[in-house]
């Protein structure tokens, strides 16, 4: 049940970028976390699970933001303040950001009748 107030909460996204290249990067993944916890939580899983795929400085810039950058980023969250988190493995930059957020409610439609315009659209049949 939604109140129709805003939620505050963190948007949180993924992009990678090839730097042996001039494109621009690319939006992997994106979250809506409604608490500090939830939001780093997030890149802290994500982290996790790629570790052991990356070389040894990737991994090592990894454990570092997981072991004291997780502290940093959770405290500036708490304050409203945007966090980023970046490793480099090989020629690809991976970079979780996290920013503060208000969720908007979305209006439902069960049990709203529609205005008569809704069903004056007639899907056209192309046999």
């Amino acid at each position: 049940m939604t109140t129709g107030l805003p939620r505050r909460g963190y948007w949180c996204e993924c992009w990678t970028q090839d730097l042996t290249t001039t494109e621009p990067p690319a939006l992997h993944a994106s979250f809506d976390a409604y608490t500090a916890p939830q939001a780093d939580r997030w890149v802290a899983v994500a982290l996790r699970t790629i570790t052991p795929a990356l070389d040894t400085d990737a991994s090592d810039e990894a454990w570092e933001w997981l072991y004291e950058g997780r502290i940093t980023t959770r405290r500036a969250l708490l304050r409203s303040q945007p966090c980023t988190v970046t490793i480099t493995q090989a020629t690809t930059r991976i970079t979780w950001t996290i920013r503060p957020a208000l969720f908007l409610p979305l209006a439902h439609r069960a049990g709203t009748e529609l205005p008569s315009c809704a069903y004056d659209y007639k899907p056209q049949h192309t046999d």
